[in-house]
């Protein structure tokens, strides 16, 4: 059994956090139809007031940073929020605290740069969305990953834009219950990558 939590805040990009959620959640309803428990999907927020998506879509957070369980992976989505989020001491230092305890912490797009900028990603291999990579590499402390679309470093797993979080989220489906799960999770939601969903990634 394993719970995800994922980051929102006004801005947030809506595919970086529901093509993920899709998958995470399509992957616990077939585990339960063969019998196993279910995973915990939650969204996590500073306050529980509506959210204000990048392309206008409203959300509802499940929990704050102060009352969710705890969480083996924690996800954070881009979008033009995180320019603000970045930041935002607040979500940072969450993130960092919550990093000590997750067995993955990802992140879709721009969240790299909040992950970057809570420690969680310094001197580590990063990716984000094409536009976004001169601004995450002048951060300094980083290798930016510029032809990959998921890239793990250790425990952080960073994807590039938008879509690219459902191949990352495929793969964290993998790692947590096995290449042919990821791939009867895949054939499920009918979604056809290029490449395809690969284990050995």
């Amino acid at each position: 059994m394993t719970t995800v939590g994922m980051l929102l805040f006004d801005g947030a990009e809506e595919l970086d956090f529901v093509g993920p959620w899709e998958v995470l959640t399509a992957s616990s309803m077939l585990r339960e139809l063969d019998g196993a428990p279910a995973d915990t999907v939650v969204t996590i927020a500073q306050a529980l007031d509506p959210i204000n998506c990048a392309k206008g879509l409203r959300v509802l957070p499940d929990h704050t940073l102060t009352d969710h369980p705890a969480l083996d992976v924690v996800l954070v989505p881009g979008g033009e929020g995180t320019r603000t989020e970045m930041n935002n001491t607040t979500i940072l230092e969450w993130l960092a605290k919550v990093d000590e305890t997750t067995t993955w912490t990802t992140s879709v797009c721009t969240g790299s740069l909040i992950v970057h900028q809570s420690g969680v990603g310094k001197g580590k291999r990063l990716a984000t969305h094409w536009v976004a990579e001169d601004s995450l590499e002048s951060l300094g402390d980083v290798e930016v990953v510029r032809d990959m679309r998921w890239v793990v470093d250790g425990k952080v797993v960073s994807s590039q834009g938008v879509s690219a979080g459902i191949d990352m989220a495929l793969w964290i489906v993998g790692q947590l219950y096995g290449p042919d799960h990821a791939r009867k999770t895949q054939h499920y939601i009918q979604y056809d990558p290029a490449p395809p969903y690969q284990a050995a990634i």
